[in-house]
């Protein structure tokens, strides 16, 4: 079951008239219109993966959890809006270039920075790594048949694919940024060259490992699109030829899906990545800075504001606890032995906005329990070297890799949990803040 999940950080306001010289640091205030986005993209994250999950009792009476959207004819169409990512690494990169540049400016190393980074995004997740490692153990002791286990282990990590990739391309924010204030062009020249060659050869030779370059050429792609939007660059593009682009990458992913170039699933282009995410992220961007104006509007009401900010104070607790609190809830009904409708059935379609509202109230009991160290944020620590903070990122992308590899044994997770752990303790997370 492919999955999606979100780039999560907070970013300051820049204007096409006050935009400041790109190598200046970032505003301080936050851009409301990115908070409002990402607020709603993560929300449907998490009703997409709640949609996914199917559950029901098979003819012998044993349970069954499966991907309740395979097979379903109308799933294609609806992932052509629902495939998200492209929008959430350019507005992950439009976070991460106002904070590099703002804490560049106060004097930090990029060691620094990429050990915070790795701080801010494992220390909300490494409390749901090691709590799935935990559940998974506890079932195999309890007795529950293997194959449930293993189904349930594979569900709950493929989320976690973003943390891994996101934490590489943290990683290498301080580079790219350079790389972007120097030679912009060229940079985003060499990744579409990288992008496009990488799915011709794939498509040539068929050999579908060659595609896993992607995974580093199309998500930096995006992210330096983001930092494009950061810096101003594109303010100066009038709605017109914004809807104009928007209409032209819509054209570009159409001829893509005719003529075989990419699927017409667009979960289905997530792994390994493809040239088509960066053209939706194109068009998704540009619809973005279109409705960017009336969106800031919105999210200036007193109840949106608070929504916006409690979600976006513990976005990455949503993002890492999400999926287990769903496999959680599915648990919960196949224990019930309550007569369950067979997934994409009538019934099934009725019963959904009932397991929506039972979905969003268990996420958000366990993030106001979970999510409070993510709100307060992180406590000052020493200043890490350049070594320790790339150091930090290897391990702490090992540890994904290690889960999304062998994310169906619970051996797996706790070696998983293990590295994580680590991860952290290299970046700084268990040392003491100096006075």
């Amino acid at each position: 079951m492919a999955l999606i999940t979100p780039a999560l950080d907070s970013a300051p306001v820049r204007s096409a008239r006050t935009a400041l010289p790109v190598a200046a640091p970032a505003r301080s205030a936050r851009d409301t219109s990115v908070d409002a986005v990402r607020a709603l993209l993560l929300g449907v994250v998490v009703l997409l993966h709640a949609l996914m999950v199917g559950v029901s009792v098979a003819a012998d009476g044993s349970p069954v959890l499966r991907n309740a959207m395979e097979g379903w004819d109308g799933f294609a169409p609806l992932t052509w809006i629902l495939q998200i990512m492209p929008l959430f690494f350019v507005l992950g990169g439009f976070a991460s270039y106002t904070q590099w540049t703002r804490q560049r400016a106060r004097g930090a190393t990029a060691g620094a920075y990429v050990a915070g980074r790795v701080r801010r995004l494992l220390l909300p997740a490494a409390g749901a790594i090691v709590a799935s490692a935990v559940l998974l153990a506890g079932l195999v002791v309890a007795g529950v048949p293997a194959e449930i286990v293993a189904t349930a282990g594979f569900r709950i990590s493929q989320p976690l694919w973003f943390l891994g990739v996101y934490l590489g391309c943290s990683a290498l924010v301080p580079m790219m940024v350079r790389l972007h204030e120097r030679h912009r062009i060229a940079t985003f020249a060499a990744l579409a060259a990288g992008v496009v060659a990488v799915d011709i050869v794939r498509g040539a030779s068929g050999l579908a490992g060659i595609g896993l370059l992607n995974m580093a050429f199309v998500w930096l792609l995006l992210q330096q699109l983001g930092f494009a939007v950061a810096d101003g660059s594109l303010d100066r593009l009038r709605r017109g030829t914004l809807l104009a682009v928007a209409a032209g990458a819509v054209g570009v992913a159409a001829v893509l899906i005719l003529t075989g170039a990419a699927p017409s699933n667009l979960i289905d282009a997530l792994n390994p990545p493809m040239a088509i995410l960066v053209v939706a992220g194109v068009a998704q961007t540009a619809l973005f800075l279109v409705l960017r104006p009336r969106l800031r509007v919105v999210a200036a009401g007193a109840r949106t504001s608070a929504v916006i900010s409690w979600v976006n104070a513990r976005a990455m607790t949503i993002y890492s606890w999400h999926m287990l609190v769903v496999i959680v809830l599915a648990g919960i009904l196949l224990l019930s032995q309550a007569a369950l409708p067979t997934p994409l059935s009538a019934a099934w379609w009725a019963s959904r906005p009932l397991w929506f509202a039972a979905v969003l109230a268990a996420v958000a009991l366990v993030v106001a329990v979970s999510g409070r160290r993510e709100a307060a944020r992180e406590s000052a620590v020493p200043p890490l070297g350049r070594g320790r903070g790339a150091g930090s990122a290897l391990v702490g992308a090992a540890g994904v890799v290690t889960i999304l590899v062998t994310g169906s044994s619970p051996s797996g997770w706790v070696v998983g949990a293990a590295l994580v752990l680590a991860a952290l303790r290299l970046a700084g997370a268990a040392r003491r803040p100096s006075a």
